[in-house]
């Protein structure tokens, strides 16, 4: 692969998925992009580059931007925010929805499903808290190949190992062969949608919760900013956001601010009294 066709590869996955590759992962692309060569019987990587610069075949282009895409994910992933949903989103969304009894929350970028199959077992878990209520729990990925995955709920014996309690898979799964499928109650309460992060946001509507770790690192500082505007204006007043250990709003966006009191909890910013807006000026 010529350094063109490496720029030209980072430019095209930048306009199509945000990934923002630095020089460095050029042996990611090569690694990467062989088996999508073979796929569609290509020689050469430099074969497949000239095919998406010609276009017109969308399959093509699909599977290149899904097998650049990461998607390591497991159930209950880094723990933390999850207690945070558990003992701290939940509990106030619950008090703020009341009168409406209805919960919305987004995963945006749920991969193969471990994310939000893992908060639907919070939410059983919440039982008659919830009884009632309209739970919603919206679920979306770039890549529709993980999204089919995602939807059947079936996973190996390794994936159920992480960070799945032993009790929960014998209580949420069922053992079919070597695998592991996850009930269809849970299956329910969660709708599976391919969407990119790129694209407008309108079609989603509004979320009491959204959740997006691990993510926006692979960004540049731009595009976080108009990702993370959007979520501001995609979350409800009062809505949470939780993001990933390496990742904030703090210089790249004036919608949102970190909760002061949890770590990798963000809201709506505290808008300014026109006596502040005075002292600024």
């Amino acid at each position: 692969m010529t350094e063109l066709d490496f720029e030209f590869l980072r430019a095209y996955l930048k306009q199509r998925s945000g990934l923002a590759l630095t020089a460095e992962k050029r042996y990611l692309v090569e690694s990467r992009l062989a088996p999508v060569c073979r796929r569609f019987n290509y020689a050469t990587l430099r074969d497949l580059i000239g095919s998406l610069k010609i276009g017109h075949d969308t399959a093509i282009e699909r599977a290149v931007v899904e097998a650049m895409t990461t998607n390591e994910t497991f159930f209950f992933r880094d723990r933390l925010p999850f207690d945070l949903f558990r003992d701290v989103v939940l509990p106030e969304a619950l008090a703020r929805n009341a009168a409406r009894r209805r919960l919305r929350i987004w995963c945006a970028a749920a991969s193969t499903g471990q994310e939000p199959y893992s908060i639907a077992m919070l939410l059983q878990e919440a039982g008659v808290k919830l009884a009632g209520w309209q739970v919603d729990i919206v679920a979306t990925d770039i890549s529709s190949e993980v999204i089919d995955k995602a939807k059947l709920g079936l996973y190996s014996q390794f994936e159920v190992q992480r960070g799945l309690p032993v009790q929960w898979l014998l209580k949420y799964f069922t053992q079919i062969g070597e695998q592991w499928q996850i009930a269809a109650s849970l299956r329910s309460m969660v709708e599976f949608r391919q969407f990119n992060l790129l694209h407008g946001y309108e079609g989603l509507g509004t979320f009491d919760v959204i959740f997006c770790r691990n993510v926006l690192i692979y960004f540049d500082a731009p595009t976080k900013s108009e990702i993370l505007a959007r979520f501001g204006n995609s979350l409800v007043p009062g809505g949470a956001l939780l993001l990933g250990a390496a990742e904030t709003v703090i210089g790249l966006t004036d919608r949102l601010a970190p909760d002061t009191k949890h770590r990798g909890l963000y809201g709506h910013a505290p808008v300014p009294t026109p006596a502040l807006r005075a002292a600024a000026g």
